[in-house]
């Protein structure tokens, strides 16, 4: 797949227009606030030679911007003589906190004014991801050692935002995603080893599940699923004794409604914790099972309901994972954009309560018409 990037300023690249599939019922406003449209309107006719300043911000706390590239590809798709627009933006990945000045855009208002409210909701999701995924990723350091979070997204998604919350994700410093749309913006493809389905294929026999993705997939890594029967710690060693070094890791899933049958055959250790799930009793008793047996090269991946709060909980802790899963709380969206109207024919103007942010970090960025192909 062709990455889709444009050079600006030296080695900075962009994701252009090339990249993103945008809806054409986009340019006749099919999905902006009417109030918008209307607004347009009254602005070619009534004032047709206005000359506006855009500025878009969040309030939120400290963040990582996302979809800036997007938003400008978009303005620069659809809309009027995108060629004499002045844009200066920062870029995706850059930490940003609140009120600060992150898009600003200049031209007269019924060329692009129409675009503001798609503009907000590209900048919320994407930087609410991105967000999301950055927090993650630091709870996961939290022992002193980076730990990959694989981003699993796709079933707490809708699928056609899969390729933009893919981005996001990455933009946050995933390790790896899940489907090959969550990494298509960038060229790369999606990873995964197996799913309970796989194990039912073979009446829950996981050592032959797993002999079976082997063969089919010799250059994997061999990652073994050991949750299907709720007894991680057996089929844990089970598949480490038929593969032995050539399993890398084991990944437990449990639901949060059951108790493993390690515990149940084990009650004398209950009383003190929450037995159920993946919790961090489990994931020692496994680690331990696996030393034992001589199986130290062996990694723990764990996943089913991984929050960030959950995970700095397992690394303040020493609970001795080597990966983390995680799929629906990194798609909550918690920020949201604002763009506002700040310059008018060059004076400020602007509601009350707000003004214009000039912010230096910012560059400015070049029309890249839709048929340039570098």
């Amino acid at each position: 797949m062709k990455e889709i990037t444009k050079k600006l300023n030296g080695d900075i690249k962009r994701l252009t227009n090339k990249t993103f599939k945008f809806d054409e019922r986009i340019k006749d406003g099919w999905f902006s606030a009417v109030y918008f449209l209307k607004t347009k309107e009254i602005a070619e006719k009534m004032q047709p030679n206005n000359h506006v300043t855009m500025q878009f911000f969040q309030k939120s706390n400290e963040a990582v911007l996302c979809g800036t590239d997007e938003a400008i590809a978009l303005v620069h798709t659809f809309a009027d003589k995108p060629e004499e627009l002045e844009i200066h933006s920062l870029k995706d990945g850059d930490k940003i906190g609140p009120y600060e000045t992150v898009l600003t855009i200049s031209g007269a208002y019924q060329q692009f004014g129409f675009l503001e409210g798609i503009i907000d909701g590209i900048l919320g999701r994407r930087t609410s991801v991105a967000t999301n995924v950055y927090n993650v990723v630091k709870a996961a350091s939290l022992s002193g050692k980076q730990k990959p979070v694989i981003f699993m997204g796709d079933r707490d998604d809708h699928y056609t935002q899969q390729a933009g919350d893919g981005y996001a994700a990455f933009i946050g410093g995933s390790t790896a995603q899940a489907t090959h749309a969550m990494n298509e913006w960038w060229g790369k493809e999606g990873m995964g080893t197996m799913p309970h389905a796989m194990i039912q294929l073979f009446r829950g026999d996981v050592v032959a599940a797993s002999k079976a993705y082997h063969e089919i997939y010799p250059e994997d890594d061999l990652v073994a699923l050991v949750d299907y029967n709720n007894d991680v710690i057996t089929d844990s060693l089970k598949v480490a004794h038929a593969f032995g070094e050539e399993l890398k890791a084991v990944r437990i899933d449990t639901s949060r409604t059951l108790v493993d049958k390690y515990f149940l055959r084990n009650h004398h250790l209950m009383g003190t914790f929450d037995p159920r799930g993946t919790n961090p009793e489990l994931v020692f008793a496994l680690r331990k099972a696996l030393d034992d047996e001589g199986f130290s090269h062996v990694n723990i991946m764990v996943s089913g309901g991984f929050t960030e709060e959950r995970i700095s909980y397992f690394e303040k802790n020493g609970v001795p994972v080597d990966m983390y899963g995680v799929g629906g709380s990194l798609l909550k969206i918690k920020i949201g954009f604002t763009g506002d109207n700040v310059l008018f024919n060059g004076v400020p103007e602007a509601k009350e309560g707000r003004r214009y942010r000039p912010n230096q970090r910012m560059e400015k960025v070049e029309y890249c018409p839709q048929d340039d192909d570098e």
